[in-house]
Parts: C-alpha cells; sequence; structure tokens
C-alpha cells in the first residue's frame, strides 16, 4: 500500500501540475469566483462558518480583510506558479485559499467541487523542488500526485453517496435533471429532454459512473488515461446541457495526465526557431550561377537539380545551412 501511495513519479510531471495549479488559483479569483468580494456588503449576522471556521476560530469578513486575501493571494498564486520557494509559497496559497473558501462557502451554500483542487493545494507544497522537462523520479511528487487522484475520485464517489443518503431512490426515478434543465438547461438539453425515459437512464448512469469511478486505480495505465478521458467528456456533456461548470475538479484531475510532455514553452521556441531560420534564404539559393560557377561534370543536370532542391529547403533547427 506504501508502495502505490508513494509510487515515483517524474519531476516534471510535478512541476507542470504546479504551475497549472498555482495559475488556476489566479484565474479562479477574477473569473469564477469574483463574487466573493461582494459578501462584504452582507451583514455580518448571515455569516455562519462552517466546521473549520468555527474552530480556528476565524473573523466575520469585512471589506479590508477580504481586499487583503484577494490581492495577497492572486499575487502569491503567480509566484508560486514559478516554482521558486514551494514550500513558503506554497502554504500561504494554501491558507488564504482556504480563507477565501472558507467565506464564500459561509452563507448557505457548499460546493463539493473544490474538495480535489483544495488537497492538492495542501499537499504540492510537500512535493519539494521540481523542474520543468526533469526526467528524474521522485516519490514526495508522487504520494502529492497520488493523494489529489484520491481527492478527485472521493469527490465522485461520496457524491453519490450523498444523492442515495438524502435522495434515495426517488433520485434515480424522480426529476432531478428535468429540473435542472427547467432552471439552466440549454437548446441541447431542451433536445435532449424530449427523447422518453433518457433523462431517468442518464440518473441511473451518472450514480453508477460515480459509484464505479474507484475502478480507475486498478486499471492499467492506458485504459486508465481513457478512463479519465471520460470523465472529462462526462463534465462536458454537463456544462453544454445545464451550464454547471466543475473547474476546479478538472483542474485537480490533471494529477492523473502526463503533464510532463506538455511543454508550451518548448514548442513556441520551436516554432519561432523554425520561422527565423525558414525566413532567411540560404547562400546557395540566392547566388546566382555566374556567381557559383559550373556544374562539375560528375554532377550533371540531374545532380545539380538535387543540390538546388538541398538549397532551397529551411534548414534544420540548430543546423547550419544546406545539405
Amino acid at each position: 500500500m506504501s508502495r502505490w501511495l508513494t509510487e515515483a513519479v517524474p519531476r516534471g510531471r510535478v512541476a507542470a501540475f504546479r504551475t497549472l495549479i498555482y495559475l488556476f488559483v489566479a484565474a479562479d479569483l477574477v473569473i469564477f469566483t469574483p463574487w466573493v468580494r461582494t459578501r462584504v456588503s452582507v451583514p455580518g449576522d448571515l455569516y455562519q462558518p462552517l466546521l473549520i471556521g468555527r474552530l480556528l476560530p476565524l473573523p466575520t469578513p469585512t471589506e479590508a480583510l477580504v481586499t487583503v486575501i484577494f490581492w495577497a493571494l492572486l499575487l502569491l498564486a503567480l509566484l508560486a506558479a514559478t516554482g521558486r520557494a514551494p514550500r513558503l509559497l506554497g502554504w500561504a496559497v494554501c491558507a488564504l485559499y482556504l480563507e477565501w473558501m472558507i467565506i464564500a462557502m459561509s452563507y448557505g451554500k457548499v460546493d463539493h467541487d473544490r474538495f480535489g483542487l483544495l488537497v492538492a493545494l495542501a499537499v504540492l507544497p510537500t512535493a519539494g523542488r521540481a523542474r520543468h522537462g526533469d526526467t528524474t523520479r521522485t516519490e514526495a511528487g508522487g504520494w502529492a500526485l497520488r493523494v489529489t487522484q484520491i481527492a478527485v475520485i472521493c469527490t465522485y464517489f461520496l457524491a453519490a453517496f450523498a444523492k442515495l443518503r438524502f435522495g434515495g431512490l426517488d433520485w434515480l426515478t424522480g426529476s432531478v435533471l428535468a429540473r435542472a434543465i427547467i432552471r439552466r438547461g440549454t437548446d441541447l438539453a431542451d433536445l435532449i429532454a424530449q427523447v422518453p425515459y433518457l433523462l431517468i437512464v442518464a440518473q441511473f448512469g451518472i450514480v453508477a459512473f460515480e459509484l464505479l469511478s474507484p475502478v480507475v486505480f486498478l486499471l492499467p495505465p492506458r485504459w486508465r488515461l481513457a478512463m479519465v478521458g471520460f470523465f472529462y467528456s462526462f463534465h462536458a456533456v454537463t456544462i453544454a446541457t445545464i451550464t454547471i461548470s466543475f473547474a476546479p475538479h478538472l483542474a485537480a484531475m490533471t494529477s492523473f495526465l502526463p503533464l510532463e510532455r506538455v511543454r508550451p514553452l518548448v514548442w513556441a521556441r520551436r516554432l519561432v526557431g523554425r520561422d527565423t531560420s525558414g525566413s532567411a534564404p540560404t547562400d546557395a539559393s540566392a547566388a546566382s550561377p555566374a556567381e557559383t560557377g559550373p556544374v562539375p561534370p560528375d554532377r550533371g543536370p540531374v545532380g545539380a537539380g538535387a543540390e538546388r532542391a538541398l538549397d532551397d529547403q529551411a534548414p534544420v533547427l540548430g543546423r547550419p545551412a544546406g545539405p
């Protein structure tokens, strides 16, 4: 069991996951949860902190407190995305984002799609230093990714448990999806709703998929990636039909992916290098026949054509022009 929990992964994967998660935190502040800043206009009597907010205890949000948290978290998340000071910046981002979520969820509604992201922020500082592209393996980084994966799957499994606990079998045979489509459905959802019994079948399928989600840990790597791809497709359909986004959960679920293969900066450098090298003419192609002199007898017409074809090609990156 301990070997499975600490299965070593490339440090490059840890670095890529760390950058993605901290960049998502910054994006979350300005795109997905900027409404948290409006909580300061709500009377303090309506602030009912979560259990952790009562145990610590945390102060009632004020305009000054929320503003400081917002700007400090935005700055620290961007700095943490660079990979520098992973423990210091990591713990700071984790603490500030936790407080941001406590403020957001202490007014009557708690979103379960944040669980995997919060766990990722809690374990990333323990992964230590990691550089993009580094192929050496790390057990500490593997543990951080594995714990995040477990949190992601628990989100699915416990969601099904909650459905059956509070809704019972009526959740499966009721009008849950129908109500969701009426409230926030799209044109695609309206078309699906016209198919008899399809929504009931979908409700059974959702619960079955969530209950069986732990199977992903038993699959070989190739099939595991295929199942994770199915998870993403499920959320794509959810967004396309009832416009519910699980963006934090989707960010945490990248812990299953071989992110070390995604190197956007390297790809950009290669692309720029090709464009630069391909735009400049080579010396041989720019020269006139008078300058190059007569074709050697052993070459003949065919040899000259082959040389010209080679000269017309863009040079390979990092190599001089010509054959």
